[in-house]
This record gives structure tokens, C-alpha cells and sequence, in this order.
């Protein structure tokens, strides 16, 4: 039923090189929505493809002796390996050099020109390559490309213009009228702010510096800019026709539901897009959301460091499900997410590992055990099983809501709330002392079966994000995946089911020295790619020193720094991050406070002389009183190491 329907697509991945792990985020996430929507009985359609005119992909053609044509098949084929790799489930894959979506693009670009949306004229302006986008001087940041950073050069050309304008008041109405057109609400602002109230310019939609793109066809010295190019397979990929014959699928399924992007291109889907489909007569799309970035490290990625993170990599080593769910539980709703190495394994190891491979091998365990791996409640229910049952019931509707949301970190973290919940339980009737009670014995019943329903729920709503791990459970517990709608009713697992006699585990624990291993290994391979030479390494390797306000020496000899002697340390209570250490400075003791409880111990601490600053106005961290600051060293990846005189200095010695 169209009502029913529910079409999702992804930014196309521009084909300009294999995609790093930030621009993998989006296609997962994407698949856990689409999946999650099919998994409530809708009629799902999600597409996904890749963007392949344009400058940036003729030069780099150019510079690997192909042409266009082969160099985009195949970055084509290395993006649709690594959707493969990441088990997505899209239903339609587009290519902008598909034929018919060519075809339309012509189509619509005369249709725009007959009805006076487009013109001739020329173009003078600042242009960035990578980003393909024209710029005035206002625009620029620090002289450069306000989107990438890069440089950019003056550039003329003759071009067709869209008029913009003649559809701003209309979509700022629609905007307006439409609040969760735009989401999140601060993108919406940023849209409205900075570029529909100021005033739209008109938009350069041809170019003629380059032919790497769809000719326009009645002037064949331009090609369609890519904008208007890429942000059409939206339609055309599900049948859309220019001149009025669109197929029964695009008839179904537009307007789109979903938009899911990157946050560094709202503007194109939420301006130009929306204005080319008023100029068509065609709906706008239902929704836009502008997803921040999954960042590695620092963000600066590169091959001649090392340090480019691609998601075939990470799956190959940690497993594709654990790559899915980093991906997902890491990301903010609207700030910037970070992957590392070291992050992926802490959260292997105790999220993965720990609260979900865990529960499950313990409860098959126990139920082979105890009951030959026979699962039955008996009906021997206590005070303390109605909260289990509560959580369970209710993750659905819990989950259900965060997805409606697109808060789908925090979807996943009700799930494993119940996951957590489930491995209290078994601390709270520790099945082990009910074992030992012959007359306990349909009580332990209960309690296992209790376990295998929740974690049976739990697999189920855990089947969009994960979906070959929450397979393999219900297959070891010798169920399937369970219908949505039956997700809050408890007590469906069937009686005298039998689990498998050898519980599979799920996530291994890793050790942190073979996951260096691998990351320098990979590190090593792309160094010899890119060619780089020990020297360039180390510049490569150098830190970006970014320069603060200057000071005056007057502002400098306000600040007291002395030489202290850390004469005791302890842990601050409740805090991760802080240690809370007695200072002798001279004749005087001072507690000061430090973040630095990853990188030191307490009792490592004791006898350090270290660089204080002495007169910082005294600050209540955690509850506990600092008067001072210890000065550390921080490297581009946050590692901390406290600052020491080079020789034995007296502690109160002035540091000058």
C-alpha cells in the first residue's frame, strides 16, 4: 500500500577515490533504518549509488591514464564492495552514467530552459575543485574554500544560470510551514540564516572548462553541472519522466521519507534540490537529515600518515557487526563522532564482548547444564522477575521512539539497557545457588527461561543494527527473529525448546597489542603507497601548531609557575578522569586536581617533581577543592605526559 511506503536514500558517494570510514557512516546507518522499517511492516525502497561527472574525476582519470569512464567503474566497484562488506541491504544502486538517468537529466534541463528557470551568461569567480563550487571573496575562510579548506583559483566561463529567486519565498514558506522538513532544527536555522533570508543567488547548473559530464543537448559546448546532475537520482532512479510518463514505482514511492546526508551538504538538498522539484511540479521529500561526521582520530586522514581508516579494513579484523555497531552507538545526533583503534576495541571488548557475548554464553551454558539445554518456565515467578519482564516489554516502544527521532545511538542503547538489565537479573538469582536446592529446581527453570525470552527480545530489536550476530543468537537459542508487533507481549519463547549444546561466541576479547599490530601493519601498506620517504614522515608525522592571541610579557608575569613535588595522590571518588594530588611547593602544600587518572596511577605519581601554575583561582572539580594546575604535554591524539624540570630543581623553585 502506498501509505505503507517508505523510500530512503543516501548521498551519492562521489567517485573520486575508495571511501574512507566517515563516508561509510551514512550507508550504515541508513541500512539500519531501512532494515528497522521493514522489520515494522513497511514497504521499503532504499537507494543508494555513486556520483561520477564532474572536473575532479576528469583529472584524476587523466593522472591514472583511464578514461573517466574506467576510472569511475571502478571506484564504483570498490564502493559497492564495501556496501557489500558492510552488509547493506539497499534495494536499487544508481550510477549517474546509467543511461536513463542521463536521458531525464537532459530532459529536465531543457524543461528549465524552455520554461525561463535557466539562462545564459557567463561566470567570474573564485573556484574550488574538489568541492566543484564557485565562490565570491566574502565567502572564502582565511582566503580558502569555506566547505573543504583547499585553495582555491579565479576562474571565467561562459555557464547557465537557475533562478533561484523566483522560488526562494515559496520554499522559505514550505520551511516555515514544514518543521521537520530540516533536520536537525540547527541546520534548518543555518539554511535559513545564512542563505534563504540574506537572498539567493542565481546558480551556475553548466560548465564548459571540462567534458567529463551529461551534455547539454542543445548546446553541446556545456555539460550539466553536477549538482543538477546529482541530486536528480533521487528521482530518476525510481522511474521518474520529464515529460509526464513516470513509472507505477516512482508514482508510489515519491516524495522521498528520508534524505539521509552529510551535514557539510544541506544546503544543495535543502535549497537548490527542493527548488528544482518546484520548477518540475513534483513534491518536495518529506525529510532531510544532516548527519554530522564519524571522524578518525583527529580527522586529518591521509596515506602518507598512515592513518586513512577504511571500513573494510576494520571488518576484517574486528568483524562486520562490530564495525556496525561503533558506527551507530558512537555517533551524536548532532555533534561530530570519532573512531580510533583503541575506541573500537574498548567498545568490542565491553560492550560486545562483555554485556552481550557474555549474557548469551552464560544462559545457553547454564540451560545445557543445569536441563540438558531444555528451556521451560514453570511458572515459579518471583518479586524480582516483573522488572526484567517491564524492561523488555517496553524496549520496543523505547526503541521504536528514538528511531522515529533518527536517534539512533541512542536506540541501540535501549537495547543494550536491556542487555544490562538481563545480566543483573542473573546477579540478582544467581542461578548457581538455586542449582544447588534440588526444591529450587523449577525456580532456576524460570529464571533461564526468563533470560532466553528477554535476550530473544533483545536479538530482535538488535537485528536492524546487527543483524548476522543477532542471527546467530536466536539461531543458538533455536528461534528466529521475532515480529515486531509481538515485541511487547513476554512469554512467546516456546516451552521445551532445546538451545544448542555449544554456545558460539559472539565477540572475542581483544588484546590491545595485536590491535597496534594491525594498525601499523595497515599504517605500513598505505606509507608504500602513497611513496613517502622516512623524511617525509617525520614532516608528515609533525604537529600542526595552531598559534593563540598573543600576550604581552606583562600578561606572562601575571602567571606564577613554580617547580612542585607530588608528595601524595589518590583517585577522586565517582570521577573516571581525575586524581587529586598534595603538592609541596616550598613551605607550602597545595591539592590540585588533574585529569590525567588514563595516564598516571596514583602511586606513580608520588615523588614526580612537576611545572605548576601556582596562582589559578581555585576551582571545585567533582567536589573536591584544586588549588593550581599541573602542567602537561598533549600529542595530536590527547595522550597526556606532566611536565619535569630536566635537572633536580627544589620544589618552590621559580620557573621563569
Amino acid at each position: 500500500m502506498t501509505d505503507n511506503k517508505y523510500y530512503i536514500t543516501t548521498a551519492i558517494a562521489y567517485t573520486s577515490g575508495k571511501p574512507h570510514i566517515g563516508n561509510s557512516y551514512e550507508i550504515v546507518l541508513a541500512d539500519c533504518i531501512a532494515r528497522f522499517k521493514r522489520k515494522q511492516g513497511y514497504d521499503v525502497f532504499f537507494q543508494t549509488g555513486t556520483d561520477e561527472h564532474g572536473q575532479k574525476i576528469e583529472l584524476k582519470a587523466e593522472e591514472a591514464g583511464v578514461t573517466p569512464k574506467a576510472f569511475v567503474d571502478g571506484v564504483a566497484g570498490e564502493i559497492k564492495d564495501i556496501c557489500k562488506c558492510l552488509n547493506i541491504s539497499y534495494d536499487h544502486f544508481i550510477r549517474t552514467t546509467d543511461d536513463y538517468h542521463e536521458k531525464q537529466v537532459q530532459k529536465m534541463f531543457k524543461k528549465f530552459y524552455e520554461q525561463g528557470d535557466i539562462y545564459k551568461g557567463s561566470y567570474e569567480g573564485l573556484y574550488c575543485t574538489p568541492c566543484e563550487s564557485f565562490w565570491t571573496q566574502a565567502q572564502l575562510v582565511d582566503g580558502k574554500c569555506p566547505d573543504c579548506g583547499r585553495e582555491v583559483k579565479a576562474a571565467k566561463e561562459e555557464a547557465y544560470f537557475f533562478k533561484m529567486s523566483k522560488y526562494a519565498d515559496r520554499l522559505i514558506e514550505h520551511i516555515n510551514t514544514h518543521p521537520e522538513f530540516i533536520q536537525p532544527v540547527s541546520r534548518k536555522n543555518e539554511m535559513m540564516n545564512n542563505f534563504l533570508l540574506p537572498g539567493l543567488q542565481d546558480l551556475c547548473v553548466s560548465r564548459t572548462s571540462f567534458k567529463w559530464g551529461i551534455p547539454v543537448d542543445f548546446d553541446d559546448k556545456h555539460v550539466v553541472y553536477v549538482w543538477l546532475d546529482a541530486l536528480s537520482n533521487y528521482i530518476t532512479g525510481i522511474g521518474y519522466d520529464a515529460d509526464g510518463n513516470s513509472s507505477e514505482q516512482y508514482k508510489k514511492y515519491w516524495p522521498a521519507d528520508l534524505h539521509l546526508i552529510g551535514k557539510d551538504i544541506v544546503r544543495f538538498h535543502t535549497i537548490y534540490w527542493p527548488i528544482f522539484l518546484m520548477a518540475l511540479g513534483e513534491p518536495l521529500p518529506k525529510q532531510v537529515f544532516g548527519h554530522p561526521w564519524l571522524l578518525a582520530g583527529d580527522g586529518k586522514m591521509s596515506k602518507s600518515r598512515g592513518n586513512v581508516i577504511y571500513a573494510d579494513d576494520l571488518a576484517a579484523f574486528f568483524g562486520v557487526d562490530a564495525v556496525r555497531y561503533f558506527m551507530v552507538h558512537e555517533m551524536p545526533y548532532e555533534n561530530d563522532g570519532s573512531i580510533t583503534w583503541d575506541l573500537m576495541t574498548e567498545r568490542v571488548n565491553a560492550d560486545l564482548a562483555n554485556i552481550l557475548g557474555n549474557l548469551v554464553n552464560r544462559t545457553i551454558s547454564m540451560s545445557n547444564k543445569y536441563f540438558a539445554g531444555i528451556v521451560e518456565d514453570k511458572g515459579a515467578a518471583e518479586e524480582v522477575d516483573a522488572d526484567l519482564k517491564k524492561v523488555a516489554t517496553d524496549a520496543y516502544a523505547k526503541v521504536c521512539a528514538k528511531m522515529e527521532d533518527l536517534r539512533a545511538a541512542d536506540a541501540i542503547t535501549e537495547i543494550f539497557t536491556l542487555f544490562k538489565r538481563c545480566n543483573k537479573y542473573i546477579d540478582e538469582t544467581e542461578p548457581w545457588v538455586l542449582a544447588k536446592d534440588e526444591a529450587k529446581k523449577d525456580r532456576l527453570a524460570t529464571v533461564l527461561y526468563n533470560l532466553t525470552e528477554s535476550i530473544t527480545i533483545g536479538a530482535s530489536l538488535l537485528w536492524p543494527f546487527l543483524p548476522e550476530t543477532a542471527e546467530k543468537i536466536v539461531a543458538q537459542l533455536n528461534t528466529v527473529i521475532r515480529d515486531y508487533e509481538k515485541l511487547g507481549e513476554f512469554g512467546l519463547y516456546e516451552n521445551g525448546t532445546k538451545v544448542t549444546e555449544k554456545p558460539e561466541i559472539l565477540f572475542a576479547r581483544l588484546d590491545i597489542n595485536d590491535v597496534y599490530a594491525e594498525a601499523a601493519r595497515i599504517a605500513a601498506i598505505q606509507k608504500a603507497e602513497a611513496g613517502v620517504t622516512e623524511e617525509e614522515e617525520k614532516e608528515e608525522s609533525a604537529i600542526e601548531v595552531k598559534l593563540k592571541d598573543e600576550i604581552t610579557y606583562d600578561d606572562f608575569a601575571k602567571m606564577q609557575f613554580v617547580v612542585g613535588e607530588i608528595v601524595k595522590c589518590e583517585e577522586v571518588p565517582k570521577s573516571k578522569k581525575l586524581l587529586c594530588s598534595q603538592v609541596k611547593i616550598g613551605n607550602m602544600t597545595r591539592q590540585i586536581v588533574s585529569g590525567i587518572k588514563q595516564y598516571y596511577k596514583p602511586e606513580e605519581m608520588v615523588g614526580k617533581k612537576v611545572m605548576v601554575l601556582l596562582n589559578l583561582k581555585p576551582a571545585t572539580l567533582a567536589g573536591v577543592v584544586s588549588e593550581g594546575m599541573l602542567l602537561c604535554a598533549e600529542d595530536e591524539n590527547g595522550n597526556l605526559a606532566l611536565v619535569s624540570p630536566e635537572k633536580e630543581m627544589p620544589s618552590g623553585a621559580e620557573i621563569c
